[in-house]
């Protein structure tokens, strides 16, 4: 870990020389930390494999198809943590960033996002700290999915500890469409790239479309 964390530093990114340090000096604290924010992920991802194998019985449908997660990797903490102005340290990343820790949740359709949404906030250990709704409002460039920022709760040999856990809720059109456009735009030197972005819009706005009418078909013979 303390060998990753240096690569990530002092690598040729735009984290300023004089912070390259930082983390490799505190390499034990950072690896406790991404420890306690994979358990967040380990509770998050229990509790909603648990409403899986609840609605896969009681309803006969399952309305979730996958659930994926991820943590930050240090070279992508310190970046954001200096495009928003913060220190770049340990407790830094803990108090100023919500999305360390992320889970993120496929549907199958628009309804599903809503009523998983619903279930695991109603939950009474589960704290809603923030929510954006980019399905009703979506992003400029047509992204869509429905993003909460949850607090749960973790119980530690010494303690317990609320933990952040970014919690994304989308269907498999809305991801499919994602996972494309960003391998796009984050490759270098395309030629005609406004054209480029409202062709990726475009495609966005029959992805939703498409989604609106799967769920009335679904609706209409009685699925969901």
């Amino acid at each position: 870990m303390e060998k990753e964390l240096s690569k990530a530093v002092l690598a040729n990114i735009s984290i300023p020389e004089d912070t390259a340090h930082i983390f490799a000096e505190t390499a034990h604290r950072f690896e406790e930390m991404m420890m306690m924010y994979q358990c967040a992920i380990q509770e998050v991802t229990t509790k909603l494999e648990v409403l899986s194998r609840e609605m896969s019985v009681r309803n006969n449908r399952n309305p979730i198809e996958t659930i994926k997660f991820r943590i930050k990797k240090p070279k992508s903490i310190a970046e954001k943590l200096i495009r928003n102005g913060f220190e770049v340290s340990v407790d830094s990343a803990s108090q100023n960033l919500n999305d360390v820790a992320g889970v993120r949740v496929i549907c199958s359709f628009i309804e599903d996002i809503y009523t998983i949404a619903k279930m695991l906030t109603s939950q009474d250990d589960i704290h809603l700290v923030n929510v954006k709704d980019y399905i009703k409002n979506p992003k400029e460039n047509g992204y869509r999915s429905y993003h909460m920022i949850i607090e749960i709760p973790v119980f530690f040999s010494d303690r317990k500890q609320y933990m952040r856990v970014e919690v994304q809720i989308r269907t498999m059109a809305m991801d499919f469409w994602a996972s494309l456009e960003h391998k796009v735009r984050y490759k270098k030197d395309i030629p005609n790239s406004e054209e480029m972005a409202l062709r990726l819009k475009k495609c966005a706005d029959v992805i939703a479309a498409t989604d609106a009418e799967m769920l009335k078909i679904a609706q209409e013979i009685n699925i969901i």
